[in-house]
């Protein structure tokens, strides 16, 4: 890159020297770009634009222009725009453009910012991480068969499954909190994109996806996810 321009969000900075900081961007037109800025960092959650330089990972970042007015996130908003910017930081890759899941993060934003105002904001919650998770898993290439199971076969309405993230669902003839009917893995099969999911189709990904990330994760485990729980066990 030469003194290109890129539009995005920071999600992630640490202090580097004195007067710098490594700052990670998910961006428009290049996913997420990693990069020095040696000046104080962009609020986050707020679209900025700026000129980055350099040919290897690490950018030179300058001329960072902030879009829009200050944006802030509380309660719930606040530790959900935590785990959106923690998992594009842990699971995307460096410098690939992954235009769908940020149009859906922009989005996510935009929905974080209405929590308060909704009559049910948890079903909301729901309904717009589920979204973001269901975009970004698809770009990284874990778009999932809702019609086959492993061994491709017909996913049976009565039957109850097991998912691993390499091969896929496993018919069980046990049941336990870890399977899935296939009456919900079937559901799936009706979804159009950008509608909300069903009751049933969100008790599916819920439980589905979170396996999922955890399995893409790894041995260390979401900041933002210990910190959430940890702030509603203190107000029960």
């Amino acid at each position: 890159m030469r003194n290109e321009v890129l539009h995005g969000y920071l999600i992630h900075h640490r202090k580097y020297r004195e007067r710098s900081h490594i700052v990670h961007l998910f961006t428009q037109e290049h996913g997420r770009v990693d990069g020095i800025l040696r000046q104080t960092p962009p609020p986050q959650y707020q679209p900025i634009c700026l000129q980055a330089s350099g040919k290897s990972e690490l950018k030179n970042f300058t001329k960072v222009e902030i879009v829009n007015q200050p944006v802030f996130f509380f309660g719930d908003a606040f530790f959900s725009g935590f785990y959106l910017n923690e998992i594009i930081l842990r699971l995307c890759p460096i410098e690939v453009e992954m235009p769908e899941t940020f149009v859906q993060y922009h989005h996510t934003l935009q929905q974080l910012q209405q929590l308060t105002q909704q009559t049910n904001s948890n079903v909301f919650l729901r309904q717009t991480l589920r979204q973001f998770e269901h975009a970004l898993l698809e770009e990284l290439g874990y778009a999932l068969d809702f019609t086959q199971d492993a061994q491709q076969q017909q996913i049976l309405e009565k039957q109850n499954y097991l998912f691993q993230l390499n091969d896929g669902f496993i018919a069980t003839a046990q049941q336990s909190r870890s399977t899935l009917s296939g009456q919900n893995i079937l559901s799936m099969r009706e979804y159009e994109k950008g509608r909300d999911f069903n009751p049933e189709q969100l008790q599916l990904l819920a439980q589905l996806y979170r396996q999922m990330i955890t399995s893409l994760l790894g041995d260390r485990p979401l900041k933002s996810r210990q910190l959430w729980i940890q702030n509603t066990q203190s107000q029960s």
